[in-house]
């Protein structure tokens, strides 16, 4: 969220004060908007209990956009792996009727917890799954993203304290 706010706030600023056709007012609507939007995608929950792994969205989110699913852990066959576009490896649940494949939550709190209680449920082995992003790369992004608020605020403050975008 933070990382999309530094890539955005500054847009209707500099908008602004260099008389671009694009309306200040309309990318503070489409920044709001934008911004609930990956906030409904952010906003999945994981729940499991005794009988299903479910993946679920608060209700506000309208089901088009997420829909969510469940699979009882009898259903469970296997847990497939795939490599992603970009090198990373995602795991798949894959159920006994095999006409669906359900992706792993990887994005989670309590990821080592999580898998633990998959091998539980389903007797499937675990101990190769791993998470797609470890926490050291969470907080290079973090960094990164923090810098970038920095120079955000300097170029907003710039922009409208000196005008020196307005010539632009």
């Amino acid at each position: 969220m933070a990382l999309y706010l530094a890539l955005t706030i500054p847009l209707p600023f500099l908008a602004q004060v260099s008389d671009t056709p694009i309306s200040p007012r309309l990318l503070w609507v489409e920044i709001g908007l934008g911004f609930m939007a990956l906030y409904a995608a952010l906003s999945e929950r994981v729940i499991l209990d005794e009988e299903k792994i479910q993946v679920t969205y608060p209700k506000w989110v309208p089901r088009f956009f997420r829909k969510g699913w469940s699979l009882p852990w009898a259903d469970v066959k296997e847990l497939k792996l795939r490599t992603t576009g970009q090198g990373g490896i995602v795991y798949y649940f894959v159920s006994k009727s095999e006409q669906k494949a359900y992706l792993l939550p990887m994005r989670v709190v309590g990821f080592a917890r999580l898998v633990k209680l998959v091998e539980a449920k389903t007797g499937i082995d675990t101990t190769d799954v791993r998470p797609l992003a470890q926490p050291w790369m969470y907080l290079i992004l973090l960094g990164f993203t923090l810098l970038l608020l920095l120079i955000d605020g300097w170029t907003v403050w710039t922009a409208t304290t000196q005008g020196i975008l307005g010539g632009v």
